[in-house]
Formats: structure tokens, C-alpha cells, sequence
């Protein structure tokens, strides 16, 4: 084993090239050399890139349920959902491509998926089912994770080329007609208000559910 190599090193040290490179530069490889070892010594804690995608996303939600635990609860389940949507979607934002390392990802320290107890038990309480409650938890994750990696993907195309999601150009590259596309175009938001919006619809459908 490579003296010094640690788990939190190692993922410190892959989120710090995630933030520097992205995504697509992130190998094992890539990891090796920016500790300085041999890729070999890295097997010991990781033992391929999944692997590593799944300490990387582990330590992410750690500090969402730190930050959750640190914030008193709402006035009811659906100032609870909220709030967990609004740090999650935080907490991705920290990192390029944040959403990302999330996707398809499983858990590594038993204590974080442990956290989702209290948030079953109020969502149960609060009239849900238990495969209601579990399905809310998801649907919340999900539409965040989406909508991260829509935010993080648009943002970073327009970095590299700013006319890329020029509206005038749209519009004069569709033509004659869709006037409804056009003007739906010239609606959109990104950021807070969009993110805020969406999740309102969200949890007005699973208010619906649970009556």
C-alpha cells in the first residue's frame, strides 16, 4: 500500500481534478499522477472508476446531511422536501459537474443512507405510505440531479462559446412560424427562480398524491 494514500486523499484530490478538468478527465490514471503514485497503489481504496465515482458522491452527501441536520425542521413535510432539494442542489453546484459524479453512484459509509430514516418516518407520519415516502425522496433527488446537470452543461457550453444559446439567433434560425416556441424561448429563466419553480410543481404533484 502507498504510504500516505488514504480514502479522504483520494477523494479530496479527485474532487479537486473534477473542478479543474471536468467529468471526462477524471480517470483513475489522471488521479495516479496527481497524487504522484503509481496507478496501481490507488486499487487498494478504489478498485476501478465506479468505485471512486462512489466515495466521491458518499463524501458529497455526508455534507448534505451535515447541512441538513444543522437546519431546524419545516413547518411540514414539504418545507422538509424543499430544503433538502435546495441544499442538495448546493452542494452539487460546489463542484464541476457535481450532478454528475451522483448518477448511478451507491453509497459507501452505511451512515449516510441510515440518515434517510428520519425523512421516511416524517413523510409517513405526515400521511404518506412508506413506498410514497420512498418515491417523494427519489423523485426530489432525481429532479435535482437533472436539473444540475442541465444548469452546470448549459453554463459551461455558453463559457466556451457565449452566442451558443443566442435567442435572436434561434429565432432567426427557425424562421416563418412557431411563434408559441419562439415566445416560450423568450421566457426562460435559469438559476434560482426556474430551479425554485420547477420544485413548487414537483411537490404540488405529491401533495396531490397524498391526499
Amino acid at each position: 500500500m502507498a504510504k500516505g494514500i488514504t480514502r479522504e486523499r483520494i477523494v479530496t484530490a479527485a474532487l479537486e481534478l473534477l473542478d479543474e478538468k471536468g467529468m471526462d478527465a477524471l480517470t483513475v490514471r489522471a488521479l495516479a499522477s496527481r497524487l504522484d503514485v503509481a496507478a496501481p497503489a490507488l486499487y487498494w481504496h478504489v478498485r476501478n472508476k465506479q468505485e471512486l465515482l462512489d466515495e466521491m458522491s458518499t463524501f458529497v452527501m455526508r455534507r448534505v446531511t451535515d447541512a441538513l441536520s444543522s437546519i431546524p425542521a419545516g413547518a411540514d413535510w414539504r418545507d422538509d422536501l424543499a430544503t433538502y432539494g435546495r441544499v442538495l442542489r448546493t452542494e452539487y453546484l460546489r463542484h464541476r459537474d457535481g450532478a454528475r459524479i451522483f448518477s448511478g453512484t451507491r453509497f459507501s459509509d452505511p451512515e449516510v443512507v441510515k440518515a434517510k430514516e428520519s425523512w421516511l418516518a416524517r413523510l409517513t407520519e405526515a400521511g404518506f405510505s412508506l413506498a410514497e415516502a420512498d418515491d417523494a425522496i427519489e423523485l426530489v433527488t432525481a429532479f435535482v440531479v437533472g436539473f444540475v446537470i442541465e444548469e452546470q452543461e448549459r453554463s459551461q457550453s455558453a463559457g466556451i462559446d457565449p452566442a451558443r444559446y443566442s435567442l435572436a439567433d434561434r429565432d432567426a434560425w427557425l424562421g416563418e412560424g412557431a411563434e408559441l416556441v419562439k415566445a416560450a424561448g423568450h421566457l426562460r429563466d435559469d438559476g434560482d427562480q426556474r430551479f425554485e419553480r420547477h420544485l413548487a410543481v414537483l411537490l404540488d404533484g405529491l401533495a396531490a398524491q397524498s391526499r
